[in-house]
């Protein structure tokens, strides 16, 4: 009885050993990550950086995320996931490197170049294998999975670095926040490499302007509402901290506090979510989700206590609605065989452009806080109505284009 329980657990999560390992280094690379990316802006600041560097970096974060999306997609189609996640741990591994030498805000903004590149570059090959290894029936419980074992990191990372930096300050406890993620990296690499399956089949690599013909009308929809719905997130992110801790007097501590409450109120909507959305139509959640990204910025303006931030970090797991449903549209729209490459096409248009956005968050801050956030709230606005009337369910016109 115990096994079959188990058997039942494992079939409903679509827990197979790839899939387990996949998590297990979607967590040892997340925690390292989250426990000094979080707090970039306020070391950039303790290096003698200023708001336009910070501005520079989330930018760059955006750009390069898309930038990398595609080869990510293209090495992962051409190499096979398992080899491919080896080269992009390793380029993660030595911005790591960067930046634990050299404390200087320009060796931030070099290391980030590599160590940024993971969640961007690794992600299609991420989806890639749970497209391969679990059956249609069960891809979007196994990208609600990835997605929820995400968040876990997300919730402690900025809480140990946060502690770090209470205690050594700010630049000596982000520096041994990165010491802590090289490690982790090693331990996820070695993880990977001997738990998760070789894929034998290899796809077909695209180049994008083959790709874009591949891509479904349905998907070109979500892609315009999404850009919108990243112009909401991206204009005021870099900047949530330092309007937290800087403006409104929040320690580093309750800063990863309030990212834990994020995280956590994502955590506890994922599984009850993707069971209604499995059951029902998807569109509504998506539409939730796009919803919590645009008021975000909003009530994040009118908050100047620990309790209203907190009831903006719910507002923002919130967000976390249709998330995994958007992901699993994208892949379910893809061809078969060219899934990584239109993964990595998709971010590749939408961080592009989004990373535009990102960029003239600076200069938005530099005009006031209010500017940041009320442009922030009406992209979110029109990226929200746009997908309510065009955009379509999961289920619906699931045959991409062949010409």
């Amino acid at each position: 009885m115990t096994i079959s329980w188990r058997q039942k657990i494992t079939d409903f999560f679509g827990l197979k050993k790839s899939m387990v390992a996949l998590l297990g280094m979607v967590i040892l690379i997340g925690l390292g990550e989250k426990m000094a990316e979080r707090f970039l802006p306020i070391y950039i600041m303790a290096l003698g950086g200023g708001a336009i560097i910070i501005g520079l970096l989330n930018g760059m974060t955006n750009l390069l995320s898309a930038l990398y999306s595609f080869p990510g997609g293209y090495l992962s189609d051409r190499l096979g996931y398992k080899k491919a996640l080896l080269v992009f741990n390793l380029i993660a591994l030595f911005g790591y490197g960067i930046v634990i030498l050299f404390p200087y805000w320009q060796a931030v903004i070099i290391g980030a170049i590599f160590f940024l590149s993971w969640s961007a570059i690794s992600l299609p090959a991420t989806m890639s294998l749970v497209s391969r290894i679990l059956p249609q029936d069960k891809r979007t419980m196994g990208v609600t999975m990835h997605s929820l074992v995400r968040r876990l990191p997300m919730a402690l990372g900025p809480i140990i670095g946060g502690v770090l930096i209470g205690i050594y300050g700010e630049t000596t406890g982000v520096r041994l926040a990165f010491i802590g993620a090289f490690f982790l990296g090693i331990v996820s690499l070695v993880l990977q490499q001997v738990m998760i399956e070789d894929d034998g089949k290899r796809g077909k690599a695209e180049r994008p302007s083959r790709l874009w013909r591949y891509m479904n009308p349905s998907l070109k929809n979500l892609l315009v509402s999404d850009i919108l719905i990243r112009f909401a997130e991206q204009i005021p992110y870099a900047f949530v901290v330092v309007w937290c801790m800087k403006y409104n007097g929040i320690s580093a501590t309750q800063f990863g506090l309030l990212t834990a409450i994020e995280m956590i109120t994502a955590v506890l909507v994922y599984i009850p979510v993707a069971y209604m959305a499995d059951r029902s139509t998807k569109k509504p959640f998506v539409v939730v989700t796009f919803i919590n990204f645009t008021i975000f910025p909003l009530v994040l303006l009118f908050s100047h206590s620990l309790w209203m931030m907190a009831v903006a970090f719910i507002i923002r797991g919130l967000k976390e609605f249709g998330e995994p449903t958007r992901k699993a549209l994208i892949m379910d729209l893809a061809p078969e065989d060219k899934k990584a490459g239109m993964f990595g096409l998709y971010y590749l248009i939408r961080d592009v452009i989004v990373s535009v956005g990102a960029f003239g968050g600076a200069f938005l801050w530099q005009l006031s806080p209010e500017v940041n956030f009320l442009a922030a709230f009406a992209c979110g606005l029109a990226g929200t109505i746009y997908f309510w009337i065009y955009g379509t369910d999961l289920g619906e016109n699931k045959t991409p284009p062949t010409g």
